[in-house]
């Protein structure tokens, strides 16, 4: 039987909230695809709309779980997880040449978008236990350091260097939580200006050039500075007010590309304007700064540990999708939550968000 203090202390309105930019979400995937000839792209916002219902479906899950199960499991979770991403590279469905996803049932389901957070547990579980007295050292992150370099490289070898790129950042902000000891901090500042050159080795000729045309998309308007192009035109043309709903010419004209998924922040400036832009803003930072309150009030390192990773998470991927869409961050295939099209990143964020309500839910009845 559930505890009726429990449902009591369900955050109804932070659940809207999110369930409310998820179906703006599915308004702006409309307009952006339906004066588009093909029939699939045109029905892209009914399957959104299913992803959603999945979503709360998972949601649901997360909420009558207890959080503390996930404390317990972190490390099966994260070695099912590392199995399943390993599975991928051999067995994956290959889209756009990227083998990033399996087939479960009737669902194409993305593995790194789910081991983004399975990564956050086992992390949260590290840190949780792994020193609860005094600052951090150096070898204190040798651990969770391994467990996040598994996880990217996995990630990262499919290609799909921005969710990867994205997991690391989590890590970071693991780390810069915890008290550092000063020496350690130093180093690892130290550590990251001497290895960041060398990661241009190991880039891909795309990618490579993603990063070039970050300076000046002018020098390859055709290629490879082609998005962020088109995408800083829509987002300047909606001026103050927005061109309206359903009335963006970039968008409707295909001149922006991946409309749906990694520049629907564009679609959105352009049809909704600065203003527009303004509310949405306010609504993520309403969104990561409850969240970060949740983790701040939680009743155990886990707990806190576990909303850090979350918020963090949905921060990352946010300020990556619009830094991305406006032209200051290289292109990559970084969704904005709740808001593009995509079922495993919809999926994982509406569990996650599930997460936080249980751990505020669960705070006063410890």
């Amino acid at each position: 039987m559930i505890d009726r203090r429990l449902v009591a202390n369900f955050n109804w309105w932070y659940f809207l909230l999110i369930l409310g930019v998820s179906l703006l979400g599915v308004l702006v995937i409309y307009s952006a695809n339906h004066g588009r000839p093909e029939a699939f792209f045109r029905n892209l916002y009914l399957k959104q709309i299913f992803w959603i219902l999945y979503g709360l479906a998972a949601l649901v899950v997360a909420v009558m779980i207890d959080y503390a199960l996930l404390s317990r499991y972190a490390y099966l979770i994260y070695g099912a997880t590392v199995l399943a991403l390993v599975y991928v590279l051999f067995y994956g469905v290959i889209f756009y040449g990227a083998r990033r996803w399996i087939h479960v049932g009737p669902l194409t389901l993305q593995v790194s978008e789910f081991a983004r957070l399975a990564l956050i547990v086992a992390l949260a579980k590290y840190f949780e236990t792994g020193r609860n007295a005094g600052k951090y050292h150096l070898k204190d992150l040798l651990v969770p350091a391994i467990m996040t370099v598994v996880v990217v490289l996995l990630i990262a070898v499919q290609p799909d260097l921005g969710t990867g790129m994205m997991t690391a950042f989590i890590f970071l902000a693991f780390v810069f939580a915890v008290e550092l000891e000063n020496r350690t901090l130093i180093r690892l500042c130290l550590s990251g200006v001497m290895v960041a050159p060398a990661l241009w080795f190991f880039l891909r000729d795309y990618q490579k050039n993603r990063v070039l045309t970050l300076f000046n998309p002018e020098m390859d308007p055709l290629g490879a500075g082609y998005h962020a192009i088109q995408s800083k035109i829509a987002i300047g043309s909606g001026g103050f007010w927005g061109k309206g709903l359903f009335a963006g010419t970039q968008s409707r004209l295909n001149f922006l590309p991946e409309k749906h998924t990694d520049f629907i922040f564009s679609v959105f400036a352009e049809e909704w304007g600065f203003l527009g832009v303004i509310v949405l803003l306010t609504l993520y930072l309403v969104i990561i700064l409850k969240g970060l309150n949740i983790a701040y009030r939680a009743s155990d390192r886990f707990g806190l540990f576990l909303a850090l990773g979350i918020v963090s998470s949905i921060s990352c991927y946010a300020i990556y999708n619009i830094a991305m869409a406006i032209g200051i961050m290289p292109i990559t295939g970084i969704p904005l939550p709740f808001l593009s099209y995509g079922g495993s990143a919809l999926i994982t964020n509406f569990f996650a968000v599930g997460l936080l309500l249980n751990i505020e839910m669960r705070r006063t009845v410890r």
